[in-house]
């Protein structure tokens, strides 16, 4: 059997492609990668939130495996919205990688005062930790944003540690520690949605890692019970059933959390209904300061 795999253009979404094509290749399957122009890759000039948010990576990809313009994708799953469409089956999540963020800088800590970052969560949280900082947008692919730190636009910027180490890129700085800057949905893990077609289905199977099935989906039981879109500045991760769950100011100046073991869908729904109850001032207030509906 021989699949199509689309993909964005960019040098991660390649390395993360290709990784899933030589999985395949191991089990005897051919591949042909398909790059796919998406509206985030070329409308990076604005915040996400302008043009639809994390989504606007996902939507061509979706398109071209509905219209049989190829077989299936493979994305950053935190990439992929909440609400997904017919049609679509998403039968395999890689092992998961680092879900922390990285904070790259090359000057002393005491010395950062501009951090760049699109993320609403991430301008929240490093906010909270430090009121004083400025954190101004920061769009592109990673070599992008690594240009832009270099040529000295910014002190420090905020790039998911998951992506540097698929990109094999040796940058100066630290990991944030999960628990303080809790990482987006999914943040770290690689999945491929396909058809909703049982021969393709059975070809990608093999590949799921179930143990980070289990935590992702905790993750997005979470996510989809909060709501408050992809806007609102919200962590949540699980690693093991532990799970952290928050939702922030967008200055990061409060915030409502939950901690707790997690053993099965219902009871993360039950934490992200709670947590829903607790913050919806905050999903309320980001949703107004960002000009956004309910």
């Amino acid at each position: 059997m021989s699949l199509r795999i689309g993909t964005r253009g960019s040098a991660l979404a390649l390395v993360q492609t290709e990784k899933v094509a030589g999985m395949l290749a191991d089990r005897g399957i051919e591949t042909e990668i398909i790059t796919i122009t998406t509206a985030g890759d070329t409308a990076t000039g604005v915040p996400l939130h302008a043009i639809g948010g994390q989504g606007v990576f996902v939507r061509a990809l979706d398109d071209a495996i509905l219209k049989g313009e190829i077989d299936a994708a493979v994305h950053s799953m935190k990439d992929i919205p909440a609400a997904r469409p017919a049609g679509l089956a998403c039968p395999a999540v890689l092992e998961r990688d680092s879900p922390a963020d990285f904070l790259a800088h090359e000057l002393p800590r005491d010395a950062i005062h501009i951090v760049g970052s699109s993320s609403t969560r991430r301008r929240a949280q490093i906010l909270r930790y430090n009121p004083a900082l400025e954190v101004k947008q920061l769009r592109g692919n990673v070599d992008t944003r690594i240009r832009k730190l270099r040529e000295g636009q910014y002190d420090a910027i905020v790039l998911a540690e998951a992506g540097l180490e698929r990109l094999a890129l040796d940058l100066p700085g630290e990991a944030l520690p999960v628990d303080r800057f809790v990482p987006s949905p999914n943040q770290g893990t690689v999945a491929v949605v396909c058809r909703d077609d049982p021969e393709i289905i059975g070809s990608l199977v093999s590949l799921d890692h179930a143990p980070t099935r289990h935590d992702v989906e905790i993750e997005r039981a979470v996510m989809e019970e909060v709501g408050g879109g992809c806007f609102t500045p919200q962590g949540i991760y699980c690693r093991d059933g532990n799970l952290i769950a928050e939702v922030l100011a967008l200055d990061g100046s409060r915030w409502e959390r939950i901690e707790r073991h997690v053993a099965a869908q219902e009871e993360a729904r039950a934490c992200g209904r709670a947590l829903r109850e607790k913050a919806k001032n905050l999903i309320q207030e980001a949703q107004a300061a960002l000009g956004l509906g309910s």
